[in-house]
């Protein structure tokens, strides 16, 4: 049966980009721009230690964050459900811009954990929303195509938010956290000027209204009461447990055979090159694929990839490493948050796209502690686990396909 099949029919890309909504290419503008303006994340462990605060304090300052980006992504999940996508997006941005802003002038350790433990938070209340604006915009066949314009646009933000938060710390770290206000204020101007009500057919008064009602009868306990959703959940966490290797065993890895931080450097180049050059032209292949099978092979690519790492040595071997789990990277995350959509049920955008932020971030918050202990342990343990991981991600993804809609899955 046609339901059955892996491969599905599709438009082709570069038509579905081109039919794009007008809402999608400001989002990913945003986007863009908050990316190449998010310099506290990058740079407060540097900031803290040039203030002479100790390694211990930097932990509990990125602790803080930690946590309240996994808070912030469902509330910012519940707001979009309920005040609604615009008012939580402009919410989060000021906010973000206010704390942000205040960074360099606050003094006590204490003070410190606190505020970036608010920034934390607030800052990923306008995530879900975004999610959500995209969802609303377009439709079913468009969805995948969309969530590649905006990732698209993230990856080139943090490209040059790196050069340029380099730069500006370099000169004064005041400047920099100014800076990063400045950037979000400038999206919120965007998205009060830009980013009207949904046009035409889409904005119709009754439909509204009674998503309205529905989304105030809803709430977390309904989402994580669906199976599927939490497979979805589980499947995220240990994907990002994988895929945050990258930043643990892999330089840990590096360096115990004898290479030097360049060659690291060179090796993530590698992967930021691939990523922005091939990305939009691989969701045209997967696109025309069941997404539950194309995310399994996501997770495959990348767990194989990390996992070969620990039986290589040299740049040639490593380079090759890099390649498959960046393969596994951009299929993964081209297609994830656009598969959570077909999957979600009405009223319900922000709460299950906030809560794949949670697990997003729980995932990468742990792998690094959790990695690196075991790197300690045993190099060999992590790259195993690694694997196991991965297999088990891959797994969950075979099983995120409603038996009662098939054909809805399939137009994900």
């Amino acid at each position: 049966m046609e339901s059955d099949r892996a491969k599905i029919d599709k438009p082709r890309l570069r038509d579905t980009l081109r039919g794009l909504p007008r809402r999608v290419w400001i989002v990913s503008l945003g986007s863009l721009i908050l990316s190449a303006g998010s310099f506290l994340p990058t740079f407060i462990v540097l900031y803290l230690a040039g203030d002479g605060h100790s390694s211990t304090a930097a932990g509990l300052v990125l602790g803080a964050s930690g946590v309240g980006s996994v808070l912030g992504s469902v509330i910012g999940g519940h707001l979009t459900d309920t005040i609604g996508r615009r008012p939580a997006i402009l919410l989060s941005v000021v906010a973000t811009a206010g704390l942000t802003a205040l960074v360099p002038f606050v003094g006590p350790i204490a003070l410190i954990v606190a505020l970036v433990g608010l920034i934390g938070l607030v800052s990923q209340i306008h995530r879900p929303a975004m999610a959500a604006v995209l969802v609303d915009s377009v439709t079913a066949d468009q969805r995948l195509a969309a969530f590649g314009v905006l990732r698209f646009a993230q990856n080139i933000g943090v490209a040059l938010g790196g050069a340029v938060g380099g730069v500006v710390a370099s000169i004064s770290y005041t400047g920099l956290f100014v800076g990063e206000a400045a950037a979000l204020l400038l999206f919120g101007l965007i998205v009060t000027v830009l980013l009207r009500d949904k046009p035409g057919a889409q904005t119709d008064a009754e439909e509204t209204d009674a998503e309205t009602e529905k989304e105030k009868e809803v709430g977390y306990r309904q989402a994580l009461g669906d199976p599927t959703l939490v497979r979805f959940l589980l499947m995220s966490v240990f994907a990002m447990f994988v895929y945050i290797q990258t930043t643990v065993g892999l330089p840990l890895h590096v360096a115990d055979v004898g290479m030097s931080a360049r060659d690291f450097g060179l090796l993530m180049a590698l992967n930021g090159v691939l990523v922005v050059l091939f990305e939009l032209p691989l969701i045209g292949v997967v696109s025309k694929y069941r997404p539950h099978y194309v995310l399994a092979v996501g997770n495959l690519f990348t767990c194989v990839g990390l996992s070969l790492t620990g039986f290589t040595t040299g740049m040639g071997l490593l380079a090759v490493t890099v390649l498959i789990w960046t393969i596994g990277e951009m299929v993964f995350s081209s297609i994830a948050q656009a598969h959570l959509a077909s999957l979600t049920p009405p009223g319900m955008v922000g709460r299950y796209q906030g809560l794949y932020g949670a697990a997003y971030t729980i995932g990468t918050g742990a792998g690094p502690i959790i990695g690196g202990a075991v790197y300690m342990f045993a190099p060999w343990a992590l790259w195993a686990m690694v694997g196991v991981l991965g297999l088990v991600s891959a797994q969950l993804c075979l099983r995120l396909r409603r038996p009662d809609d098939a054909v809805a899955v399939a137009h994900s």
